[in-house]
């Protein structure tokens, strides 16, 4: 007898614990679904701002990209300006170069030249004094042939001058051509020092442009980062904002469902089976049945009676698998002893979709569905909803 009355206690305290769950369970959604909700929209809220930051320092690192590109384009242009003034003063260079040559080469024609004049005057100057001391003498001797000495004598000095006038047409050729080359040497100078000052110029803008492509690349690479970390955001952005909608239709659902009320002797139950035990026998002692044991085929199907949330998914003691259904305005609908569940805590079910295969899990000796219906915590009788066909 002692052993009767603790079963009993034992079957009193599940029955009690199960009334419990249906209420704190269907409280407990309700706010997991209204926390988890908030806990969202601030996530939400967050990626967006990270969103807004990333695409501002995106445009913001374009810019200073398109900037430096503008000054790129500019590098570009100084520096073929300054190749081609060095390829303009190279060619000067050249230039210079041979004219400084050409002229050095005259000025040498004319020194050879000065030097043949000057070596034919002095030879002619000491064949005039030989000559012209014979022919005196002979003047003196000879006064008849003074008048033939004396246009000789007039001839070498006639030739003679001539000579000296080409030998200082010489000299200031010379001297010209000497100016011209110091003046060449000069600008061939002038065009060294040009040159060295352009090439230092133009490494100068080489280096910049050198330093703006780095760090034009590292821009890129940067962008190529925040395009990516863009991306990552706005996924994460579209998940939660997926989930937010989810979410807002298990809420919209939760407010939607209108229970059982109106559909006495119009739900279909949940398997086809030969119904074992029914609502209100005797079970054990003083205890009854709080609903109906429906045997079946292991494995079968286990349908929905209506659209609803499902408020638990787990094994519970007495119960093995167990799925509880929030149809709304206070229904709930209990699936038990299942062999697996298929759907999950917040899952939104419409009527007649699976959501378990029947089983004998919770200790029964063969495969079967426990079913129950209750109404404000409380069981009713499922034959009062469901047909009988």
């Amino acid at each position: 007898m002692p052993c009767q009355f603790h079963v009993f206690i034992k079957k009193i305290s599940s029955l009690i614990l199960l009334s419990c769950l249906f209420v704190s369970i269907a409280s407990q959604a309700n706010n997991n679904n209204e926390k988890t909700k908030a806990q969202n929209n601030a996530k939400l809220t967050d990626v967006q701002q990270a969103i807004a930051k990333q695409e501002s320092n995106i445009f913001d690192t374009n810019q200073a990209r398109s900037t430096l590109e503008l000054q790129l384009k500019r590098d570009d242009l100084a520096i073929a300006k300054a190749a081609k003034a060095i390829n303009d003063t190279e060619q000067n260079l050249k230039a210079t170069h041979k004219k400084i040559a050409k002229l050095g080469k005259e000025k040498q024609q004319l020194s050879q030249q000065k030097r043949a004049q000057e070596q034919l005057l002095a030879k002619q100057l000491r064949s005039a004094y030989t000559t012209g001391q014979h022919d005196y003498l002979k003047l003196l001797l000879n006064q008849d042939q003074s008048e033939k000495i004396q246009r000789t004598i007039s001839y070498y000095q006639y030739l003679n001058k001539a000579r000296i006038k080409e030998i200082d047409n010489f000299q200031v050729t010379i001297a010209a051509l000497l100016q011209v080359t110091t003046e060449h040497q000069e600008q061939l100078s002038q065009l060294k020092a040009l040159k060295k000052s352009q090439q230092q110029q133009k490494l100068a803008l080489s280096n910049n442009k050198s330093k703006r492509t780095k760090t034009i690349g590292a821009l890129n690479k940067q962008l190529l980062t925040n395009k990516q970390q863009l991306v990552n955001l706005k996924t994460e952005e579209a998940n939660l904002t997926a989930a937010l909608q989810k979410l807002e239709a298990l809420i919209r659902a939760e407010i939607d469902l209108i229970g059982l009320s109106k559909l006495k002797k119009k739900l279909s139950w949940p398997v086809k089976g030969r119904l074992l035990r029914s609502f209100g026998s005797r079970k054990q002692g003083y205890l009854k049945w709080k609903g109906v044991l429906l045997g079946a085929p292991l494995g079968r199907q286990v349908r929905t009676i209506h659209n609803g949330t499902i408020l638990f998914s787990d094994w519970l003691k007495g119960y093995g698998l167990l799925t509880v259904i929030d149809h709304g305005s206070g229904y709930m609908s209990l699936y038990a002893h299942n062999q697996t569940l298929l759907k999950s805590v917040g899952d939104r079910v419409e009527t007649g979709e699976p959501i378990a295969l029947v089983g004998q899990s919770g200790g029964q000796d063969q495969p079967s569905l426990y079913f129950e219906i209750r109404h404000q915590g409380k069981a009713v009788n499922p034959k009062l909803w469901c047909n009988n066909k």
